[in-house]
């Protein structure tokens, strides 16, 4: 499989428009299999997709029917706009809004057929009031705050809610749902906290399918999966569990384009600040590639520190100098000539650089890498 992917990157890379200065691989069969082992992973939850953020910045519109295609028939969005996108791929879809509902978006909502998923008992009480002024019992989600601060009814919210029969005899909850706080992290106490809470407080509401495991917390174990699951960062290659090995497939490749082969000498500096001090004449690969486009300023090297390599085939190629905005040079020296050439490619992200190890060269997490890929990129889709 890798050399047969291998070679259709460098079909498509040769394809690729004249005038691309980078191009983004997303490999939806990598997706498709992720969500197949996601599922697997906890075989009595329904699996659902987080697609929010264009798909963690991979392209929702590519994204999401490729899950589809797998079986997957339940959506997590965060915004409205991204809802109405996805609707648009798909009439048959279920499609939740995580960022609750806004004053004034009811219409909305029920126009294009998606479930808010309502945080607060105002956000409840306007959805009740929308449905009983249609005359039709709409489904929304109900967020519990186990934790998290963030959004959702605290526990005595809940027990107030679940004891409103005038708001469930106006809408139907069609699940219950919180967020892990700490889900990344196997070993923290939070994360039996939460499941306890959550078991007790999503109780309270009999029936409704329970929904508290994102990524991270499919591999916590059974007793997180409960009915529903929501992985996002591990459908796209991301790691969901710090300083745990990576049980999912890379999906996401980027390459950047050789703008000018030149020799440089020991001694001079490269790029900005003057932070990086050549010493060897050196062959400066300079790519199409800055922090405009999501390949962060935090990345930079010095003379103090590495910053992330580039590969051309098997050669491994160190960063020089700081990041600029659509910029980056890299030492080329030791690649073959045959191999290196204005116009040419550098592998900058891939399996041997994966969305993690960038993350930590710029002190980030692989959801912060993901979601800042520019929509400069010339994208190529996959679907071995």
């Amino acid at each position: 499989m890798a050399e047969t992917f291998a070679q259709d990157i460098a079909q498509q890379l040769a394809a690729s428009p004249a005038h691309a200065t980078g191009a983004l691989v997303v490999r939806l069969g990598a997706i498709r299999r992720n969500y197949r082992k996601l599922r697997k992973a906890a075989p009595e939850a329904e699996a659902a997709a987080v697609v929010k953020a264009n798909a963690y910045g991979l392209g929702a519109d590519r994204c999401a029917p490729a899950l589809a295609k797998e079986g997957c028939r339940t959506f997590f969005v965060a915004t409205l706009a991204e809802a109405e996108a996805l609707r648009a791929l798909s009439a048959y879809t279920t499609i939740y809004g995580l960022n609750g509902l806004l004053p004034r978006n009811c219409a909305l909502y029920d126009e294009l057929r998606v479930r808010p998923v309502l945080g607060s008992l105002e956000e409840v009480a306007e959805w009740a009031t929308y449905c009983r002024s249609r005359g039709k019992k709409l489904p929304a989600a109900i967020h519990l705050d186990t934790g998290m601060a963030r959004l959702g009814l605290k526990s005595h919210e809940a027990l107030q809610l679940a004891q409103d029969r005038g708001a469930f005899a106006s809408f139907e909850p069609s699940l219950v749902m919180t967020h892990l706080v700490c889900g990344d992290d196997a070993k923290s106490p939070m994360n039996d906290a939460q499941r306890t809470l959550f078991a007790e407080l999503s109780a309270l509401f009999p029936g409704v399918p329970r929904s508290l495991a994102n990524s991270a917390g499919i591999f916590l174990g059974a007793e997180f999966h409960f009915d529903v699951t929501r992985p996002g960062i591990s459908l796209y290659g991301g790691n969901a569990q710090f300083n745990a090995a990576n049980p999912i497939e890379p999906a996401v490749w980027l390459f950047g384009r050789i703008a000018q082969v030149h020799w440089a000498e020991a001694g001079e500096t490269v790029g900005y600040g003057a932070r990086h001090t050549l010493k060897r004449r050196t062959r400066i690969a300079t790519v199409c590639i800055g922090y405009a486009d999501g390949f962060f300023r935090a990345f930079s090297a010095s003379d103090a520190r590495e910053g992330p390599p580039g590969y051309i085939g098997e050669h491994r190629l160190p960063l020089l100098g700081r990041v600029s905005m659509d910029l980056i040079t890299f030492d080329a020296t030791d690649v073959p000539d045959g191999l290196l050439h204005r116009g040419g490619w550098v592998e900058v992200l891939g399996s041997r650089v994966t969305v993690d190890d960038l993350a930590a060269f710029g002190g980030t997490i692989g959801y912060e890498v993901l979601t800042s890929l520019s929509h400069r990129y010339h994208r190529i889709y996959l679907d071995e």
